[in-house]
């Protein structure tokens, strides 16, 4: 199976096929978590680098009365932090919305990693900002953009992340989140994402079932949410397409 992680860095930087090796060698044997189950807790020693190689995931602070914020969504590829194992304790929790397929990067591996590899220290420091960028653009959301640009934005991102490491069909994406999931990281209730979703359904931006998302007007949808890519930071992608 193909490494979601090497096919990601690559969207940043252009990896040889040692860095890929060596890459896939530094990932220690992958591991099932099942899904709505934590892969690291708040308060945890993060001692190496955790790798989605399948299924979606999420990082969230949750308060004692039970309420949650999902601060950012992780894809197929994405790194918990390539530098989190520089950390004591992890501040927020890493938990899985689907079965998920877990790598891991140790600490050392890590060091060596990029210590050889000037490719892929680049690659991972691009990672880095542009998950940075994200974080980011959420606030954007959460402090300017009405309701409906929010969900729509969202929509707009995961689809541009998937379809950068070849998981979509043409304008269709997973999108196995619930109502309640995208309440939680819009900063609304599962009632107004709810009506959100029905008001996107009748302008006929997209149809929304059996967990499968399309956009049917990718450009309107775009210029609804306020959405440019640029800020995804994927160099290799835009350069092949100038080209």
């Amino acid at each position: 199976m193909p490494n979601p992680l090497v096919h990601k860095l690559n969207c940043y930087v252009r990896l040889s096929e040692d860095d890929r090796m060596c890459l896939s060698d530094a990932m220690s044997p992958s591991r099932m978590v099942a899904a709505r189950t934590d892969i690291i807790h708040e308060g945890e020693d993060p001692r190496a680098i955790n790798v989605i190689l399948e299924g979606w995931a999420c990082r969230y602070r949750q308060f004692a009365n039970g309420r949650r914020q999902i601060v950012s969504l992780l894809l197929p590829g994405d790194p918990c932090d390539p530098h989190v194992f520089l950390l004591d304790e992890m501040d927020h929790a890493v938990g899985a919305i689907t079965p998920v397929l877990l790598g891991q990067i140790s600490g050392p591996a890590m060091r060596d990693l990029t210590a050889r590899s000037p490719r892929l220290d680049m690659a991972f420091h691009r990672e880095a900002l542009a998950t940075a960028a994200i974080q980011r653009e959420w606030t954007v959301s959460l402090g300017s953009r009405t309701g409906i640009e929010r969900l729509a934005h969202l929509f707009c991102e995961l689809q541009a992340r998937l379809a950068a490491i070849g998981l979509t069909d043409g304008n269709t994406c997973a999108m196995p989140m619930t109502q309640n999931d995208l309440g939680d990281a819009m900063g609304q209730t599962s009632v107004h994402i709810n009506r959100t979703l029905q008001e996107l359904r009748g302008m006929g931006l997209i149809t929304l079932r059996s967990r499968r998302l399309t956009i049917h007007d990718p450009g309107a949808l775009a210029r609804l949410a306020h959405f440019d890519s640029a800020y995804l930071h994927r160099t290799e992608i835009d350069r092949a397409r100038a080209r």
